[in-house]
């Protein structure tokens, strides 16, 4: 049964302008995601495309095929744009701009003198090219999301071989000079797997869109605003409802007279002051280790796999590096100091909400004790007192310090 080609336009036509309604809708509920505008726009050119082309067939001329054809590479040129978009590393610009230029003049270079086979040689090329250069870039951003886009992948590259099997029966016709739409197998064959693959590469996009859209809204409810790290939820979340294992380390710290520096300085200042001490937290821990901001100026820090020694020497860390911190204000420099309870579990069974009352608790010790210094203790033992001044771990001496064979590993966050 030979293929109807005016049911596949239409239906390429019809499909095409329900997608770029859907896309152009994402795009104003996400602005930042631009590669649905993108993705609207070349939905728009492909759209026109299938009924300019329409048109060709029943009333070909040269100036409608030029513009048919170069429709066609231009929506494939918005395509590939709107993949680089996606993966987020840059857009080459300039590649882009050689590849439109070589582009246009292939394709309608030959319809201007009259060639339009030859014009139809290189609009079938050039498609196949941009959609296999669109293939590789979200191959390289397979991670993301393997399923849909490796069937992203696997539909770009059936449609890419389609086009190049139609400039390959061209080629083989050598017809520079056609007159009339080429019909060919090569022809029906490329008609019916581009409207699949419109079709199936419209929606994986739009489910890519969505699922990352939800994967930044999760993001955002589990991440503190101002420092990026774990919030309170966040922290619960990963380490509330099983027992805490054996050689894991809650420290707990909250910056010293932190009001003061507010109503002295403004919040700008403390915001500053926030933002400083996250970034010595998370250069404090491990892989896999936790930072979270608990709210306010209180912080905590989850350590996997340490010693109870490494437990108070990371907090004992943090103490010294935050307070040889300076942050510029208008009434000249600010530095604080931080006060640290640290909980060391040393047998399982205890419940993380238990243990982060205790390190709490230590905090308020230290607090208590008069600020600056590191409290100390371990499930069920009376707490150690770790002061300023003649604490137990001195700088230089403390395990993990940098300049002892370890350097300041980066706290995962989320």
């Amino acid at each position: 049964m030979p293929i109807d080609e005016n049911s596949l336009l239409l239906a390429i036509g019809f499909c095409g302008l329900g997608l770029a309604v859907t896309f152009f809708a994402s795009w104003l509920s996400a602005r930042q995601e631009r590669f649905t505008l993108t993705w609207t726009l070349a939905v728009l050119l492909i759209v026109t495309n299938a009924f300019a082309y329409g048109t060709y067939v029943r009333w070909p001329s040269l100036g409608l095929g030029a513009f048919a054809f170069g429709a066609l590479v231009a929506s494939f040129l918005l395509v590939l744009l709107a993949a680089y978009q996606y993966r987020g590393r840059g857009v080459p610009r300039s590649g882009l701009a050689v590849t439109a230029a070589i582009g246009g003049v292939a394709v309608l270079g030959p319809f201007a003198t009259g060639h339009d086979g030859l014009g139809m040689m290189a609009a079938n090329a050039t498609s196949s090219f941009l959609l296999a250069r669109t293939m590789l870039v979200y191959w390289s951003c397979r991670r993301e999301a393997p399923i849909p886009i490796t069937g992203m992948v696997a539909l770009y590259a059936a449609t890419s071989l389609a086009f190049a099997l139609c400039a390959s029966v061209l080629v083989f016709e050598g017809e520079l000079v056609r007159g009339a739409a080429p019909k060919n197998w090569a022809e029906d064959l490329s008609l019916f797997v581009y409207t699949i693959g419109l079709t199936g590469i419209g929606a994986l996009s739009l489910s890519l869109n969505q699922w990352r859209l939800a994967r930044a809204n999760r993001r955002d409810a589990l991440t503190d605003a101002l420092t990026g790290l774990l919030n309170r939820r966040a922290l619960f979340d990963r380490h509330d409802g099983r027992p805490v294992p054996a050689g894991t380390g809650v420290v707990v710290f909250d910056i010293d007279r932190f009001k003061r520096v507010n109503d002295r300085h403004g919040h700008a200042v403390g915001d500053d002051v926030i933002r400083r001490f996250a970034a010595v937290l998370v250069h404090a821990g491990q892989p896999g280790d936790s930072a979270a901001r608990l709210g306010g100026e209180e912080f905590a820090l989850v350590l996997q796999r340490v010693s109870e020694a490494d437990a108070g020497g990371i907090a004992q860390r943090v103490r010294h590096a935050f307070a040889a911190e300076t942050i510029l204000s208008a009434e000249g420099p600010v530095r604080c100091t931080v006060s640290a309870g640290v909980v060391f579990v040393d047998e399982p069974g205890y419940s993380f909400d238990s243990v982060l009352s205790l390190a709490d608790d230590a905090l308020y010790s230290a607090k208590r004790e008069g600020r600056d210094r590191v409290v100390r203790t371990a499930m069920g033992r009376p707490a150690n007192k770790e002061s300023s001044n003649g604490n137990a771990y001195r700088p230089g001496q403390l395990a993990g310090f940098p300049g002892q064979g370890q350097r300041p590993h980066e706290v995962r966050g989320l």
